[in-house]
Order: C-alpha cells, then sequence, then structure tokens
C-alpha cells in the first residue's frame, strides 16, 4: 500500500485522535521498526512495526468504527484511567469489540454529553478549533444574573490571557437566589465554560452540556451509552465539514 503518515496511521487505528498521536510522537513514545518516530514521517502500516510505549499497534485498514454518546454525571473524570483511584468515564462504557476514547473532555463536575469514538480522524476534525461547532451548555448559578453579565459573556471574556470568541446567551429562569443560562460557544478551552462565568462574576452551581453541533442529549438518563443513529452520524459530520 501507499505509504501513510505515522500520525494517521496511530488514528486509523483507533487509539487516539491524530492530534493526540502528534503528542506521543513528540514525547517520544511513538517507534517504527525500533527507532524514534517523527511527526509526518511515512511507514507503510502493513509492514512496518509501530509501538506505543513498547507495545504493538495493529492496524487494520477497514475498521468498523464506533461512534457513541453518553450522558456524563458529575463526579467522573473524562479519563481512561487515573493513578489516584478517582473514578472515570470510561467505567460506564459497556464492553465494545473496539477500543474507543472520549472526543474533547467535560471535567469532574460537569456533566452531560459526551462522545465517545473509535475513529481517531473524526475525532481529531470534530475537535479542531477551525471546525467551529457549537457546544450548548445549561448553567444553573447562584444569584440573579444582570443584563451587562449577559452582554460581556456574549462580547467575549479575557481567560488565561486571552478573549474568548463571541458567544450566544440567554437566560432561562431569573431568580433571586439563582438563575439558569444557556450558553453556546464554539472553542474547547480548559474549563472555558466555568472560567468565562468565573470572569463575569458569576457562581457556577451546576453545569451541564446539552448539545454538540447538531446533536442533543435529549431523555438520555446519566450514566447512560448508547451509538449514534446512521441520521446522527451523517448530521454531526456534516456540521464536521461546513
Amino acid at each position: 500500500m501507499e505509504p501513510v503518515r505515522i500520525q494517521k496511521v496511530i488514528a486509523d487505528t483507533g487509539y487516539c485522535s491524530r492530534r493526540h498521536a502528534e503528542g506521543l510522537i513528540e514525547q517520544g513514545r511513538v517507534k517504527v521498526n525500533g527507532h524514534p518516530a517523527r511527526i509526518g514521517m511515512k511507514i507503510d502500516p502493513t509492514r512496518d512495526l509501530v509501538t506505543i510505549d513498547g507495545e504493538q499497534l495493529y492496524y487494520q485498514r477497514k475498521k468498523q468504527h464506533l461512534y457513541l454518546m453518553m450522558n456524563k454525571p458529575r463526579g467522573y473524570l473524562t479519563s481512561m484511567s487515573d493513578d489516584r483511584g478517582r473514578k472515570c468515564v470510561t467505567e460506564l462504557l459497556p464492553e465494545t469489540p473496539v477500543r474507543v476514547f472520549p472526543i474533547g473532555r467535560l471535567d469532574r463536575n460537569t456533566e452531560g454529553l459526551l462522545l465517545f469514538t473509535s475513529d481517531g480522524n473524526f475525532a481529531n476534525d470534530l475537535a479542531h478549533p477551525s471546525r467551529q461547532v457549537n457546544k450548548c451548555y445549561r448553567i444553573t448559578v447562584r444569584g440573579s444574573i444582570q443584563e451587562e453579565q449577559l452582554v460581556k459573556l456574549c462580547e467575549g471574556v479575557v481567560i488565561d490571557g486571552r478573549k474568548t470568541a463571541p458567544a450566544q446567551a440567554r437566560v432561562l429562569v431569573r431568580e433571586a437566589e439563582r438563575s439558569v443560562l444557556e450558553l453556546v460557544i464554539h472553542e474547547g478551552r480548559n474549563r472555558q465554560v466555568r472560567k468565562m462565568c468565573e470572569a463575569v462574576g458569576l457562581e457556577v452551581a451546576r453545569l451541564k452540556r446539552t448539545s454538540i453541533g447538531p446533536l442533543r442529549l435529549g431523555m438520555l438518563k446519566p450514566g447512560a451509552v448508547r451509538e449514534l443513529t446512521p441520521e446522527e452520524l451523517r448530521a454531526i459530520r456534516m456540521a464536521v465539514k461546513r
């Protein structure tokens, strides 16, 4: 077969996304025929021996990929494992015929829609900032929301030294002791929604992601997992290609 870039080979097996594969290569954890791999190097995956952390990577040219949706409960890490023994989302996954991994992450105390796949290229495309796929969050905050705070969220606020992209925000419930708002963003920076709220003086009591592009969490129960329907998969692929 034609030579293929090493990071694409890793992603095609479903081991991880292409971006994560590049990180593994930079860390020196990937070897080809016993020699350290380089980002962009081309190999023949049917002939060359690829190892990650000393374990052989098995390449299947036509792999049947899985695409799963989870309603992540609070209290779980978006991680494959944790050396401190904390609960991870992988504990909630059913047995699958191929290895799956999360696309992006929700922090430990955030709940809601989380996607898993064995398709590294799909994961890389969906997570890439240039795709600008909208993610919708429902946020419960303590106290009442002021109009000025809402405007700032929409216009963008500075977090970690950089201003966030314009967002969409609307109030669903406004009370003296608590308020609920809906926030739509297309970036995926670390703990972005919580940091945005903190930047405008809002204290988050509960945070839930309800949609990613055309995919809706719907009535999926906390901790439950299901496969994407063919219609959902087509819709999210179209959203990524725009």
